[in-house]
């Protein structure tokens, strides 16, 4: 034997998972200690005789002792057994308070949601899903932080936020990504403004030329629409809400860019109308973020299935 094969010492057998029986082994050892039958072992275990048979047999070789006599009179265990009882008792304890403080982990994650998301989807579509998720969830607390998709990367990068949505063209650095809704940006203005009363759609040249009433930078609209123009001209005015976009609109202050989601009142009730543009898409994807590798579990994956319903 080399000097190598020497110092390699037990761990030349594998490693502990295939030298130490599982704990459904050991549960299966304790109950035959409890009951001193393998059959009521088994029953207690919730599995068949043949299968606690095998079980003990499986962990004799593994062993390489003798675990449990058998007889008719009943299953008795070997001295060896008695040995090895005490020894698994001790890891099921542990084992059970490894699952307690598991369980305790997942309640306080399970108690709390934090969620970010841009302007439209907060305003418009989470009411909705959060609506949902109270139903499942009645105790679980949400909060909702509502800002543009440059803010809700940051808090989920900072650990502020368990999930978030956003409106733009491209998924911040660091997140994963998962396309939740489809969305199309349209331009309103208000019945008395000029484009609103001509016959002739806006060429794309013309909006990108025209100072509109815009989100403020870092806003996915504002990402999309830029995009899409190829650049857009200095802003009649920059607003930080979709909410007041619509109302700068429907003030009669000039054209505006918005979520079709966002407007459906003001156009049904003629408060805004739409304008056609012609040479010029501007559909996007809305998606759920969240950091990479992390992907979503308790409230927030149950958020997340809810959204793809």
């Amino acid at each position: 034997m080399s000097n190598t094969e020497e110092q390699a010492g037990p761990s030349a057998a594998g490693s502990l998972a295939h030298r130490v029986p599982d704990l459904g082994a050991l549960e299966l050892l304790l109950a035959v200690a409890r009951v001193g039958s393998l059959g009521g072992a088994a029953r207690e275990v919730g599995i068949t005789q043949p299968a606690a048979s095998s079980r003990i047999r499986s962990m004799e070789r593994q062993l390489g002792v003798a675990l449990v006599d058998r007889s008719p009179r009943g299953s008795r265990l070997t001295d060896a057994g008695a040995l090895v009882t005490d020894w698994a008792r001790r890891i099921v304890e542990a084992a059970e308070a490894f699952d307690a403080g598991a369980q305790a982990l997942r309640d306080r994650r399970d108690s709390r949601l934090r969620v970010a998301a841009s302007m439209t989807i907060a305003e418009y579509l989470l009411p909705g899903w959060l609506l949902a998720l109270r139903a499942q969830r009645p105790d679980t607390a949400v909060s909702l932080h509502a800002g543009n998709s440059t803010v809700v990367a940051e808090r989920l990068l900072s650990d502020e936020a368990d999930l978030g949505f956003v409106e733009g063209l491209t998924v911040p650095t660091g997140l994963d990504s998962v396309v939740i809704a489809h969305d199309r940006l349209i331009v309103v203005t208000a019945p008395g403004h000029p484009w609103g009363r001509r016959g002739r759609p806006v060429a794309a040249e013309e909006l990108a030329s025209t100072p509109l009433i815009l989100r403020e930078k870092g806003s996915g609209t504002r990402q999309v629409l830029d995009a899409a123009l190829g650049g857009l001209a200095r802003p009649l005015i920059e607003l930080s809400s979709t909410t007041a976009v619509k109302a700068a609109a429907v003030s009669g202050a000039g054209p505006a860019v918005l979520s079709e989601l966002a407007v459906g009142e003001e156009l049904a009730m003629r408060r805004l109308v739409r304008v056609p543009v012609d040479g010029v898409a501007l559909a996007r994807d809305l998606r759920a973020v969240w950091p990479t590798g992390h992907r979503p579990t308790g409230p927030a994956r149950d958020l997340l299935s809810l959204t793809r319903d």
